[in-house]
């Protein structure tokens, strides 16, 4: 079986397999952050960053200490990969919430608790380990991570935009709030699947 190309790699991540609409993966911070677009882009510049650097991080712990099948074959300390992989994301984390707090303070105060969700995003965590479980190279799973990024951002912005809008119709009570947050939801992750068959 042959490797996709870089392009359906990055489309793949982005609109096929939408980590969020797709995969399932960080509807916590996707539905908590996505009242307005301001927080919401600045939420997914932050998950851009550390999913990015996760990747970046967890590939070479994986392949070089975990199970490092060139410089010392038969040693398997896979069973780690867990602890491991979310110690290195939560000192991310905390590495970002430190930047924001002396470099972007308006951003920092505006997502408030939600910063420290991003330490258990589920998205974070599972698209460092699709990039192991998919045997992706380093720079592929670089490449997947960085889209994957972007395409939460996509989702979480577009949600945003429309929450934005929700607000300004008459939306019957028993709908108002978090439920029609979630028919939207679903009527936004129905319309990603047109996007199936993209990239190959």
């Amino acid at each position: 079986m042959t490797e996709p190309s870089l392009l359906a790699l990055v489309i793949g991540a982005i609109l096929v397999e939408n980590v969020v609409f797709a995969r399932f993966l960080g509807i916590c911070p996707y539905l908590g952050v996505s009242k307005q677009r301001d927080t919401a882009i600045g939420m997914g510049m932050a998950v851009i960053f550390v999913m990015t650097m996760a990747t970046a991080i967890t590939w070479p712990i994986q392949h070089f200490l975990l199970q490092p099948e060139a410089l010392a074959p038969g040693v398997d300390l896979s069973f780690l990969q867990t602890i491991a992989f979310i110690l290195v994301i939560a000192a991310l984390v905390q590495l970002v919430e430190i930047m924001m707090k002396k470099l972007a303070k308006t951003m920092y105060r505006a997502l408030g608790i939600y910063l420290p969700l991003i330490t258990t995003n589920c998205a974070i965590l599972g698209v460092a380990l699709l990039c192991i479980q998919g045997q992706l190279s380093y720079f592929r799973a670089l490449v997947f991570s960085l889209a994957s990024g972007v395409g939460f951002v996509l989702a979480i912005v577009i949600f945003a935009g429309l929450r934005e809008q929700l607000v300004l119709r008459p939306i019957p009570k028993n709908l108002a709030g978090a439920p029609i947050g979630l028919i939207t939801a679903g009527v936004l992750a129905m319309a990603f699947m047109g996007f199936a068959g993209l990239g190959g």
